[in-house]
């Protein structure tokens, strides 16, 4: 690091312990600052050490760790009555602080929903569609209204008791042919699937189909 830039990184380090007034390491320095004026970890600690041995700051060690503060001499004394308005200023920034934090995540939620709502756009675009899907659906419910083919009642029970009466025939006769088939395949020398064959009985298996329940 050069002359110049040197003591320019001390200007600004100083006047960031000065502005702050409380302990900090090397490596918390660095850290607060690098980002903003881009220092090198190795030159902060340089300049630190050499605001130290000017006077201009104060070091402390700790174990392996040294700790630097503003020479606290060029601040005057606080009375304790300064203090107290020192505090409630704090406590008063405080709350503001948590009122701002509080009202910026209320602000997140409300742009998210609105993010994830829909534009005016989709919206008319939309209402659009459903409008033109309602016409449809009121065109088909007219041509029902204007069928002269409606099936009444009395024909819905008449049909829904002869399926009733066909499936139940169904069963029957399907019960009645397996008695029969196992009493012939008693005395049958071959496979079942082979007396199905040479009679030719095709199962509802064999044609895919099911019988329905009742």
């Amino acid at each position: 690091m050069s002359k110049n830039k040197e003591a320019a990184a001390a200007s600004i380090i100083l006047s960031y312990l000065n502005e702050s007034n409380r302990p900090y390491s090397a490596q918390d320095v660095f850290g607060n600052l690098q980002k903003q004026h881009g220092f090198g970890k190795t030159a902060v600690v340089k300049v630190m050490e050499m605001l130290a041995s000017q006077g201009k700051i104060t070091e402390k060690v700790y174990g392996k760790q040294k700790i630097y503060f503003p020479d606290q001499s060029q601040f005057t004394d606080v009375s304790d009555s300064e203090l107290k308005n020192l505090d409630n200023q704090i406590s008063e920034l405080n709350s503001k602080s948590q009122s701002v934090q509080q009202n910026c995540r209320q602000l997140e939620i409300e742009l998210k929903e609105l993010n994830s709502s829909m534009t005016t756009e989709e919206l008319i675009s939309e209402t659009e569609q459903l409008k033109k899907e309602c016409k449809s659906y009121q065109e088909k419910l007219q041509k029902i209204k204007l069928a002269s083919n409606h099936v009444t009642p009395e024909e819905k029970e008449k049909v829904y008791k002869e399926r009733i009466h066909l499936v139940k025939e169904w069963k029957k006769r399907k019960r009645m042919v397996t008695d029969m088939m196992d009493a012939i395949l008693e005395g049958y020398p071959k496979s079942k699937k082979q007396f199905l064959e040479e009679v030719g009985i095709e199962t509802d298996e064999d044609c895919k189909v099911k019988m329905p329940d009742l």
